[in-house]
């Protein structure tokens, strides 16, 4: 094992003054500075201690509790000690033959996790720290055939069932600790447990990589992997632990790199609740037994930087174990003011030979270090005080039965069993209910919702992350692109990347004659008629913190346009379109923390109580995560229970743009693509067929329109689901990403025509339907594109919500002969279709001729619709 790597940087004795002095007046420090001032020892390391003592406590001062050093009493249960890693330094992880030699099973029972959390809450404790290896049943057969014969289909899911139950039976609060979890496991914990965590360790990929390095071998060590955890802990408003592990053979540098790193994902999701900074211990049989302590004083200094770095707003930890009792003033000295979690009953398991220290001890010490011990809950104050977007409604009762006013724990009371269930979903409509109609006569209240500037992240951040999102425009008669058109002549699906990147260039003839190409290619296809549905909108309710910037829709439950629909609303509005020709209703909603994950099963029900003959087109992918989430059903039995209460297709919507980098600029908490695709996969399988969509025109570009195309196509290739593609231009007015400047102002025209005409290449032969949205383009707008390869306008839609609250300005609907005035004008027809481009009922096609002219439910009135080149000027 190869021992400390020699630092290749050493500052001199002027530098590290300089870099002191700039600690010391409470300048940002940069990362050279940071790693100048790890190197303090003796009288440097002094100042270095007062310099982040004082921002530590002018942080303490800010939160409300100046002079507080906080710890969470609590159990810790070792659910497993099998491991699919193989870190050089673990004395935790064992084989299943050690295991079987010692008489263990692969995983505590149920009944064992069970009598250590309740001998916890007889002591006061007040949270329960499942330890455990990463996926153990990735490397184990056993682990798998454990599971398996226990009806868990991995150790997450055990996880999430054994919480459950110690939170009925025991009033504990469970902090999952599992290791590497993906974006979709983290939603499924996120219900059970109020906080999660995972040590980044470090940042050091040669600890990875090389071999003989305490992290070869060790697949869920790689940095980039553990920082995606953290990522998307922070997307999902997951209050979460992490911190870095230090003395296994990183270099200063590598620290200071692992810090900013855990800084710069503070910043963009503000939901690191503390930072752990550990020294490595060695231990007995491990590879690196053999391996020093890292020393006191580089540890301490390596503290204090970590404060410094960090800044007062972070929460500090130090285990208090893995220090002797003697140096822990040095740690609050250097600005800690947390001690984690301290036991009276179970042992640091990963650390067995550090017993914990006696908490009265601990209050001790911390007094004689000038400071009060008060406990705390596995969730840190600020967040139990916020409660949402960041606690799941079913654990606020047993979070409230635990904590202060100021969010701290009530020391000294027992937890007692409480009910896991969904919130009583009240189906009263409140709010605004009519905004449906009054957004087209009264608008909306604001153009902002009320936690503009907390709810999305840094912005500052992602305006340097995305630059300049003005595109260059292409010129007209550039020989690719008429290349591309000769091609694209004989085999429409056939080009390139590139030859589609150089047509969505087109300019000028260019762009004229590939709109004309692709008109051709839908006349070959689908004939000359444009499909429109008799369908409703219905949004059932607003109420969102998921946090996707681009989205206007979304409120608070206090702001003046929130609105949630009652059941008796929902369905009133499903009989109103049925008596005026409706086939389709479509419905969607914001992700409402208190509505619970059945909601959905009744929604669907609801609708086909009140019109059992209508189509229901209902719950975008993201609105299916939060559901199976929250029921902890998987996708495919979800749907099923979706279908068998009446859902009969879904939106292909939530998709936006199918490329992560450019979805966690744009969405921040909403699913990544590979859910998207595995949803919607999953419900093809099953006979439930969607739309599919893109939007553009934001923070995009072409390259991200070619790809997410790639993408549909090779979904429709594999299971034929989707029925339309519909193109949905960025609506930028009042859309927060871009009041915050970080989105271009919606597309161009030549965007516009050049993606509906591409899309129409791309998808031949797979997707036959083009839908363009009257909504976002207007009467001209929408003609064009239906000259340049569309072939459908989408519905009457009767309410508009969504469109309209980011700006637009089409209207909110659209009869039946306004529809068909819009295809006539260019020498088309209009055709009435079902939701799957079949062919409605004659009562249904009387019922809507009947009506061909009615104003339907909404206001009867169309806005003034503004001409293409007014609508997309620069």
């Amino acid at each position: 094992m190869p021992e400390f790597t020699e630092e290749a940087f050493v500052p001199t004795a002027s530098a590290i003054s300089r870099a002191l002095k700039r600690a010391e007046t409470g300048v940002t420090i940069d990362a050279t500075e940071a790693e100048t001032l790890l190197h303090a020892r003796g009288a440097d390391l002094d100042r270095l201690l007062v310099a982040a003592g004082r921002v530590r406590d002018a942080g303490l001062e800010r939160a409300g509790r100046p002079g507080v050093i906080t710890y969470s009493r609590k159990v810790f249960i070792p659910v497993t000690h099998l491991c699919q890693d193989r870190c050089h330094y673990c004395a935790f992880v064992k084989t299943p033959a050690q295991l079987k030699a010692q008489g263990k099973a692969m995983f505590m029972s149920p009944d064992e996790i069970l009598e250590v959390a309740r001998n916890g809450a007889a002591l006061g404790c007040k949270e329960v720290l499942f330890t455990l290896g990463d996926r153990p049943e990735e490397r184990w057969p056993e682990a798998r055939e454990w599971l398996d014969a226990n009806g868990y289909d991995s150790t997450i899911a055990y996880l999430r069932a054994m919480a459950v139950r110690i939170l009925e039976e025991t009033g504990l609060l469970v902090h999952m600790n599992p290791g590497v979890m993906t974006w979709e496991e983290i939603q499924r914990l996120k219900p059970v447990s109020p906080s999660m965590g995972m040590m980044l360790e470090t940042t050091s990929t040669r600890l990875f990589t090389e071999k003989g390095q305490p992290h070869y071998g060790s697949p869920d060590k790689d940095p980039a992997i553990r920082l995606r955890v953290i990522e998307d802990a922070g997307r999902s408003n997951v209050p979460f632990t992490t911190g870095l592990l230090l003395g296994i053979g990183e270099t200063y540098a590598e620290r200071v790199d692992g810090l900013f790193a855990i800084r710069a994902a503070s910043r963009r999701h503000g939901h690191i609740q503390e930072v752990i900074i550990q020294n490595f211990r060695s231990k007995m049989s491990t590879a690196m037994m053999r391996r020093d302590d890292l020393p006191v004083e580089e540890y301490i200094a390596a503290v204090a930087v970590s404060r410094i770095v960090l800044g007062p707003g972070a929460r500090l930890q130090a285990p208090p174990n893995l220090t002797d009792e003697n140096e822990l003033a040095l740690l609050v000295r250097a600005g800690i003011d947390d001690w984690g979690g301290v036991s009276p009953l179970t042992p640091d398991h990963v650390n067995p030979e550090r017993p914990w220290p006696n908490i009265e001890e601990l209050a001790r010490l911390t007094d004689a270090a000038g400071y009060t011990l008060r406990e705390r809950l596995t969730v840190h104050p600020h967040y139990v005080r916020a409660e949402v977007p960041w606690l799941d409604p079913r654990l606020l009762p047993h979070i409230r039965a635990l904590a202060t006013p100021e969010g701290l724990a009530v020391e000294g009371r027992v937890p007692v069993g409480l009910p896991w269930q969904e919130p009583d979903p009240e189906w009263i409509g409140s709010g605004r209910v009519n905004l449906h109609t009054e957004i087209d006569t009264e608008g909306r209240s604001t153009d902002r919702r009320s936690d503009f500037e907390d709810v999305y992240g840094d912005w500052s951040e992602l305006r340097e992350t995305v630059g300049d999102t003005r595109r260059a425009a292409g010129h007209s008669g550039e020989p690719a692109v008429r290349a591309a058109l000769s091609r694209a002549e004989t085999d429409p699906a056939g080009l390139t990347d590139a030859e589609y990147l150089a047509l969505l260039g087109a300019e000028g003839q260019d762009l004229d004659a590939l709109a004309s190409l692709a008109d051709r290619v839908r006349h070959d296809t689908v004939g000359d008629r444009v499909g429109y549905v008799v369908n409703r909108n219905i949004n059932f309710t607003n109420v969102c913190y998921t946090g996707c910037r681009f989205c206007a829709f979304a409120q608070r439950k206090t702001d003046a346009d929130a609105f949630t629909l009652s059941m008796k609303q929902v369905g009133d509005r499903v009989d109103e379109a049925w008596n005026i020709g409706a086939t389709e209703i479509c419905m969607q909603g914001g992700i409402h923390p208190d509505l619970p994950g059945t909601a959905y099963f009744d929604l669907a029900r609801q609708v086909k109580e009140r019109q059992p003959g209508i189509h229901l087109h209902a719950f975008s992918p993201m609105e299916i995560v939060n559901g199976a989430a929250r029921t902890g059903l998987s996708y495919r039995d979800f749907l099923l229970e979706a279908q068998a209460a009446g859902l009969d297709t879904i939106p292909g919507t939530a998709a936006e743009i199918l490329d992560d980098e450019v979805r966690w600029v744009l969405t921040k908490g909403k699913l990544p693509a590979a859910a998207w695709i595995d949803i919607v996969s999953t419900a093809h399988s099953i006979g439930i067929r969607s739309s599919s969509t893109m939007m553009y025109g934001h923070v995009d570009n072409p390259t991200h329109w070619v790809g997410h195309l790639r993408t549909l196509s090779r979904v429709q290739d594999e299971t034929g689901g989707f029925t339309e593609f519909v193109l949905l231009p960025f609506v930028h007015m009042n859309s927060p990403v871009y009041l915050a400047g970080v989105a271009r102002p919606g597309p161009t025209a030549q965007e516009n025509r050049a993606v509906h005409a591409v899309a129409r290449l791309m998808l031949h032969g797979r997707i036959d339907h083009i839908q363009t949205s009257w909504v976002k383009l207007g009467t001209e707008g929408t003609q064009l594109m239906l000259q340049g390869g569309a072939d459908d306008v989408g519905g009457t839609l009767m309410e508009e919500t969504i469109s309209r609250m980011a700006g637009a300005d089409n209207g909110s609907e659209k009869t039946v002969d306004e529809l068909e005035e819009l295809t006539s004008a260019i020498g088309r027809e209009a055709y009435q279709r079902t939701t799957t481009y079949g062919e409605p009922s004659a009562e249904r096609r009387e019922v809507a001729r009947r009506n061909a002219s009615t104003g339907y439910a909404s206001t009867g009135k169309s806005l003034r619709l503004l001409p293409l080149d007014v609508v997309n000027s620069r």
